[in-house]
């Protein structure tokens, strides 16, 4: 009996011992709020939709997001793709443009299988989409996962009414969107090791009003203690739509429009846009538009009072970087070649019914419709200011022509210089002005097959040159943008992954682009940028 009750503890005590040698399981992990199921997706590991902040719903919409406190006593079902934060979708084609859920705030996490490190530096993503629309999903991760250097983790965020509405006071200060960006970089920062990550070796990437979003996170003076580098892809806290002014009015035609009459009051406006279906706030964005998503941005970043309770942005970008008190962690910002495709590529699509197309109609409604394209509506205290602007700029452009598709490109290097490039050297030259981390800039001129231009104008006879995210789409794949990847650009895809991997791992900042090396603005007499082309790379002068 003796003997028998001996073997019996050998073989609990040899089998227990095996047991807790076995490998873990992949597929789980464990974080302080308990653990989560992911999913084998053959190359890599997917762990999506976790919540990093509580629900912004009932008397959370339009407040400050707080961080997720829940436990979970069952493990986690980390394998649903993430879903849209509630928006009014540009890209849907249909009058009815509705779509994502209010309860949106995860993350999702993707790790790479093919990797000979233990631990792999990260890749953090801002979705685009105008500050109104886009969401994580959209940005396919495939390429990176393919090169296996870095794991990704993409970050969903209010947009449109429900995270940028503001009445610029303390009782509705905006900005939720960015606020729920901050916090769930502090949630990557606190748990990426957990997955696998290396928190010390974060790069946080985004484009267009993503790009821009990772420009203004790099303002806060405490975001190297989030990343040790950022990356802004044709969009910066400069371009004219990003901080805008006339918030104020908008928020309460908002309130107007769904039914809480002629408010002058923050609190009372704020209390009765709680107290609406979430749909129908964001169904509204269709009248602050005056033809197709122009503008495309009525509701985005705003400048709060100093005095808003955790007040995100409380002076104009400029004046940040002016006051010397941003983060100094290296930063790269970039535009296309023809970056205001994405604007102008619309203004073509011709009519079923006529065959008419919209840049016709600015002959006689640029007036009108200018201040909204190019987003100076409130920049002139006088309609005679205004107008005279107007005439000034599409003189510039056009001369004494018409608007048509003879003039297409005139009005697309219109769009590119005053929304996307000429923001560019002015953020360089602030950066290098009042800071001392490096400072570096590309422009990419090498057009896809087919890209936002052909989607946006529905149409395959007209050349768009290097549009709005035909270099990004090279990092994170949009399949509905782009119908095929040539040779060249493959080769592209894997320089930009390797800029991205070498970034996050240098100790002096430095940039490098396949043979190519940027150059840093910091001290420099004139502004440098690479020229990414399918023919490769070189240094040049920044041309204005």
């Amino acid at each position: 009996m003796k003997w028998c009750t001996c073997v019996t503890l050998i073989w609990i005590f040899w089998t227990g011992s095996v047991e807790s040698e076995s490998p873990p399981d992949p597929l789980i992990v464990e974080i302080p709020n308990g653990k989560i199921l992911g999913l084998d997706n053959g190359l890599y590991y997917s762990y999506e939709s976790v919540p990093y902040a509580e629900p912004p719903i009932g008397d959370l919409r339009f407040e400050s997001p707080k961080p997720y406190e829940g436990h979970w006593k069952d493990i986690f079902n980390a394998t649903r793709p993430p879903v849209a934060c509630l928006q009014w979708n540009q890209f849907i084609d249909d009058t009815n443009k509705l779509a994502g859920q209010e309860d949106c705030l995860t993350v999702s996490i993707y790790r790479p299988k093919s990797t000979k490190r233990s631990s792999l530096p990260v890749l953090v993503l801002l979705h685009g989409g105008a500050f109104m629309f886009g969401r994580a999903s959209l940005n396919g991760h495939e390429y990176l996962m393919r090169q296996g250097t870095l794991i990704v983790v993409k970050i969903s965020y209010r947009v449109g009414p429900l995270g940028f509405v503001s009445t610029g006071d303390k009782d509705l200060p905006g900005n939720f969107g960015l606020k729920d960006q901050r916090l769930a970089l502090e949630w990557i920062k606190k748990n990426i090791a957990h997955f696998g990550g290396k928190p010390e070796n974060i790069v946080l990437i985004g484009h267009s009003a993503g790009g821009a979003s990772v420009h203004l996170q790099t303002l806060r003076h405490d975001f190297g203690q989030l990343a040790k580098a950022a990356v802004s892809v044709s969009g910066n806290a400069l371009d004219p739509w990003v901080v805008q002014s006339g918030a104020r009015r908008r928020a309460f035609e908002l309130g107007r429009l769904l039914g809480c009459g002629q408010l002058h009051d923050s609190v009372a406006l704020k209390k009765c846009l709680k107290s609406k279906p979430a749909g129908e706030i964001v169904s509204a964005v269709k009248s602050f538009l005056i033809f197709s998503y122009v503008p495309f941005t009525p509701f985005g970043p705003v400048v709060e009072p100093a005095d808003a309770p955790g007040a995100f942005l409380t002076q104009h970008p400029s004046e940040v970087i002016r006051s010397g008190k941003f983060a100094q962690i290296p930063w790269l910002a970039s535009y296309t070649t023809e970056d205001g495709g994405y604007n102008a590529a619309s203004l073509l699509e011709q009519s079923n019914k006529t065959g008419e197309n919209l840049i016709e109609k600015l002959n006689d409604r640029w007036f009108d419709w200018a201040p909204y394209l190019l987003f100076y509506r409130d920049s002139f205290e006088t309609i005679k200011d205004l107008d005279n602007y107007s005439t000034d700029i599409r003189q510039a452009y056009l001369g004494d022509r018409r608007f048509g598709l003879e003039s297409y490109w005139d009005l697309q290097r219109m769009f590119t210089d005053v929304l996307f490039k000429n923001s560019v050297p002015k953020a360089l030259d602030l950066h290098r002005q009042y800071g001392k981390s490096p400072v570096y800039s590309f422009v990419y001129d090498n057009p896809s097959v087919s890209g936002v231009g052909q989607v946006l104008s529905k149409r395959s006879d007209v050349n768009f040159g290097t549009v709005h995210g035909d270099d990004f789409f090279l990092i994170f794949d949009v399949g509905s943008f782009r119908a095929a990847i040539r040779p060249d650009e493959e080769i592209i895809s894997r320089n930009f992954i390797r800029m991205l991997e070498d970034f996050s791992l240098s100790d002096n900042g430095t940039l490098t682009f396949g043979s190519c090396v940027f150059e840093d603005n910091v001290g420099r007499e004139h502004l440098q940028h690479l020229r990414i082309t399918r023919n490769g790379c070189k240094n040049e002068k920044f041309s204005l």
